[in-house]
């Protein structure tokens, strides 16, 4: 029988605050000064010895230095006299050291104990270093004239060898300038912010025209804009661009657009803490479940989805009903949209009926009288999780609840006020509409499900959204399917046909593996029941094609019941031909199959794809018979 599936409705109304990591830009290094390792002057000073300056250092004997020294680390008035007479002597007045310069440099031997066999060696140094700085100070010139006179002062303070007075003038100096770069900083500041919030209003102008991409890219650079302490504001833009590549990927079915906004969401989680911003980090952890669940949806696997409800749970965490109940009750819908989607996969009902929970309690916080549309929408999410529920059971009493959801939702989600909202209930309308007339004699069901696709197709447009586009066309290739399956002709059928196969334009293997092997299996039965017709075998053979194609996506690891039900027809399918060409081997492969899709449906308690299974297998067994011995 026809698989039938429905998207739950892209609606994750949490408000938006978040904020982003900030990356400063990396210092650069600095190279460290000169070290000098000399054995002699000329190698202290690093070359030849040109300076009529240095040439009278490197000139002194090493008694004259440590004798120099001495007197330079006398304390006696008398001793400090002959140091200065003696430098008298030795500078000539073309030599750019002044005689108060040069004691200096004894003193600084003096005070830092120098070994006697080094004094030469770092005399020289000293000097070279006094002359090499006094240099810097007169090339470099500051465009503050405070700053150039504090510099200039130093150099003299310098030229005299007072080293103290030197230093306190360059830091003047330079607070001056760091005073003026943070004045400069700030107005600096204040345009990259004005630039960045230029780039955000071309995002949002993007919004406006739908250009999410676009959007996302302009909220990008000005996040980049964003100076590196006003994290706030980075963080409102990142969120701006993540909240965009989401719409991108849920509304244009771009995976790409989907795997980028959730690296952004998780970079904004790395610095919007919970420690730091509770509320905040809970919003985001909303968002990130959100963007993980509609991925996930698309993949054959659940590990996305399961990571969507360790989201949405890890933010009912600080989301609680008595501190945010609206948006506690938001969580609980969208933490429903994720459970439903893992039990669509799996045998039971356990994740499904914790759906049901979610969004019963949801309901609780959103009442249609103070928030209308929200109501609605969580109705029309109840109603997908009861349907999913009820498509396994034998009865309908969960089907009907559905129906009456869907067509509550509907009172809110009017086609004037919210047209694509409207038509996406009319799908899921249609699909437990349809589930129903699948069950029943009549054809009133199945008509009220085409009708109801067809009403969707008004606002579910191809190239508005394609893959709800796809959706709608698949359902409604199932109750097309089923109306031909009563009827005597093949117009309906041949219809179900054309729009699945519109639907796997959209719904590729790579872009939704588990939805394009669903399709197949729909194929396969529509190609089987028209094969049922015709005199033949082609038909037949396309029909277990299709779903031998769906059952490499549909493993039993992965989605027990559609891959028992996929078992189930193709074992039809190969009955209706070992019946077709009298082969055995056709109908015992049937056999074979249909008893390991029973253990699968028995305990999974699908009671009634298991009622389905085991009237295939009597069928199979007994047809087996008459080809073996001839017994019915």
């Amino acid at each position: 029988m026809p698989r039938r599936w429905g998207r739950t409705m892209p609606r994750d109304l949490a408000p938006l605050i978040a904020a982003l990591l900030l990356t400063a830009a990396p210092a650069v290094a600095q190279p460290d000064g000169l070290v000098v390792t000399a054995t002699n002057c000329a190698a202290a000073i690093g070359g030849d010895v040109t300076d009529s300056s240095l040439t009278i250092v490197c000139g002194m004997p090493h008694e004259e230095v440590v004798e120099l020294v001495r007197l330079a680390a006398s304390p006696t008035a008398a001793d400090r006299e002959r140091l200065i007479l003696h430098l008298q002597a030795l500078i000539p007045e073309t030599s750019r050291l002044r005689v108060e310069a040069l004691a200096r440099f004894f003193e600084v031997l003096g005070e830092t104990e120098v070994e006697a066999a080094a004094l030469q060696d770092r005399l020289a140094e000293i000097a070279q270093r006094h002359l090499a700085l006094l240099d810097e100070l007169r090339l470099f010139r500051s465009a503050d004239p405070e700053v150039e006179r504090l510099r200039e002062a130093a150099a003299a303070a310098v030229e005299d060898g007072d080293y103290d007075r030197a230093e306190a003038l360059l830091v003047e100096a330079q607070d001056a300038d760091l005073e003026a770069a943070r004045r400069a900083q700030d107005v600096a500041d204040q345009r990259w912010l004005s630039a960045a919030a230029t780039s955000a209003e071309r995002g949002e102008l993007r919004l406006t025209r739908l250009d999410y991409r676009g959007a996302a890219d302009a909220f990008r650079i000005a996040a980049e804009f964003v100076p590196v302490d006003a994290q706030g504001a980075r963080a409102d833009y990142l969120s701006r661009e993540a909240n965009a590549l989401y719409r991108e990927g849920d509304e244009r079915g771009d995976n790409a657009a989907l795997i980028d906004a959730i690296a952004v969401y998780r970079r904004v989680l790395e610095t919007q803490t919970r420690a730091r911003a509770p509320m905040d980090w809970a919003t985001t952890q909303d968002r990130l479940g959100s963007a993980l669940r509609v991925l996930g949806s698309r993949e054959s696997g659940t590990e996305r989805l399961e990571a969507a409800v360790a989201a949405y749970r890890a933010a009912l965490a600080e989301r609680t009903r008595v501190r945010a109940p609206f948006d506690w009750a938001i969580t609980q819908n969208n933490l429903g949209n994720a459970l439903v989607q893992l039990g669509d996969r799996e045998s039971g009902t356990k994740r499904l009926e914790a759906a049901v929970t979610a969004y019963r309690v949801a309901l609780e916080e959103l009442p249609r009288t103070r928030v209308p549309m929200d109501w609605a929408m969580t109705q029309n999410n109840l109603g997908i999780a009861l349907a999913t529920i009820g498509a396994r059971e034998s009865g309908t009493e969960r089907l009907e609840a559905a129906v009456l959801a869907y067509r509550a939702a509907l009172e809110e989600y009017t086609r004037e006020r919210v047209p694509l909202g409207w038509a996406t209930i009319q799908n899921n309308l249609g699909i437990a509409l349809a589930t129903i007339g699948a069950r029943e004699s009549g054809t009133e069901r199945l008509e009220a499900a085409v009708a109801a696709y067809h009403a969707a197709l008004q606002e579910h447009t191809r190239a508005r959204v394609p893959l709800d586009w796809a959706a709608t066309q698949t359902n409604l290739g199932a109750a097309l399917q089923a109306l031909g399956a009563r009827e005597g002709g093949s117009e309906r059928l041949e219809a179900a046909v054309a729009a699945y196969r519109a639907a796997l334009e959209e719904y590729t293997r790579a872009r939704a593996p588990l939805v394009w092997a669903r399709i197949q299996g729909n194929l396969g039965n529509v190609f089987q029941t028209l094969g049922a017709r015709e005199s033949g075998t082609e038909r037949l053979e396309a029909a277990v094609a299709a779903y031998r194609a769906a059952l490499e996506e549909l493993t039993r690891a992965r989605v027990p019941i559609d891959w028992a039900m996929t078992q189930n027809n193709l074992a039809n399918a190969l009955m209706a031909l070992g019946e077709r060409e009298g082969d055995a081997s056709r109908v015992a492969a049937a056999v074979a199959i249909l008893q390991t899709a029973l253990d699968v449906l028995r305990a999974a308690g699908a009671s009634h794809y298991r009622v389905v299974a085991e009237r295939s297998l009597a069928d199979a067994q007994a047809l087996l018979r008459e080809l073996t011995d001839g017994t019915p």
